[in-house]
């Protein structure tokens, strides 16, 4: 008989559980069972694959690399049931069902929250869920099922053929201060105004400290060496504020926090572009809220672009 007929959601809470504490012991008592029925379930799962899925160590357990598929599946099972499980309860709640998004530090302040404002507007009672987190926690949580969409930088390399990706956006990049910073002052800037100040910057490989490496290369400049580096967006905020650093962010961003006078806007812009991307799962688009999030992304992108571009022409 084939191995998955034998296969329980017990037997895959277990194989979670060792894959999490690397110990027979430990997982037992979680698991409310035995040290022996674990060792012989795991014995006899290992015969019928007939792959060893841990390697015995005087520690305890640590898994192969077939034990790491194996696990890997495992997840992917158990985000598909919690997201089903989760889906019925806002349906039988009378919601409309249920959507979990993904946004880095980028989209976070402007694109997803707004874009969910839109979906709410069209489904009152959908059950959203938001995480924000870097594209390289993000996208394995949307390979394993965990999220529904995601939406960050553009060109992350991540492999999974099953992944679907979609630009929404592309935008200049702004240096940025507090309010009354002694730069706000000043009806333009050059290099040798910005150097005069510390920076705080985003992570090296980030599309933002890319965008802003290759401008200042080309200026001949080099990264300042008293830089504070950063990929919190909260955190930034606070740093401008209370402090005379100088940052650079997106200007779908920048706009949005200058508008809640949180920071300004330089007189002084990167050359460089970036872009903003939404990636999901293709498996997702029958879900009514999923579908709806994905057009209400789109939408919000569109509208924001052809107010971009209007003001760009006055």
């Amino acid at each position: 008989m084939d191995w998955t007929h034998r296969l329980r959601l017990r037997h895959l809470q277990v194989l979670l559980s060792l894959a999490d504490t690397g110990n027979l012991s430990q997982s037992a008592v979680a698991l409310n069972t035995t040290q022996p029925a674990l060792s012989k379930w795991l014995k006899e799962l290992e015969e019928d694959l007939g792959l060893p899925l841990f390697e015995r160590h005087a520690r305890g357990l640590r898994p192969t690399s077939y034990g790491e598929a194996m696990i890997e599946h495992a997840r992917r099972i158990e985000a598909q049931l919690d997201t089903a499980r989760d889906d019925m309860h806002a349906l039988r709640e009378g919601g409309s069902g249920l959507v979990s998004i993904g946004t880095s530090g980028v989209a976070a302040a402007d694109t997803v929250p707004l874009a969910v404002s839109r979906l709410l507007e069209r489904m009152p009672r959908a059950h959203v869920r938001l995480v924000e987190s870097t594209m390289d926690q993000l996208l394995p949580k949307l390979s394993r099922g965990e999220l529904d969409i995601v939406v960050g930088r553009s060109g992350q390399q991540y492999d999974d053929p099953l992944l679907q990706v979609e630009a929404l956006y592309t935008e200049p990049i702004n240096f940025v201060s507090r309010p009354h910073h002694p730069l706000t002052e000043k009806a333009a800037l050059g290099w040798e105004d910005v150097l005069a100040y510390s920076w705080i910057v985003w992570p090296q490989g980030t599309p933002v400290r890319i965008a802003m490496e290759i401008a200042l290369a080309a200026a001949g400049h080099a990264l300042p060496t008293h830089c504070v580096e950063s990929n919190s967006s909260l955190l930034n905020l606070t740093l401008l504020n209370n402090t005379d650093l100088v940052g650079v962010a997106s200007h779908r961003a920048a706009l949005r926090f200058e508008k809640l006078n949180a920071i300004r806007i330089l007189p002084m812009q990167l050359e460089g572009f970036g872009s903003v991307s939404m990636y999901w799962l293709a498996e997702n688009e029958n879900r009514v809220a999923v579908a709806m999030a994905l057009e209400a992304l789109r939408a919000y992108a569109d509208q924001a672009s052809v107010a971009w571009q209007a003001n760009l022409n006055m």
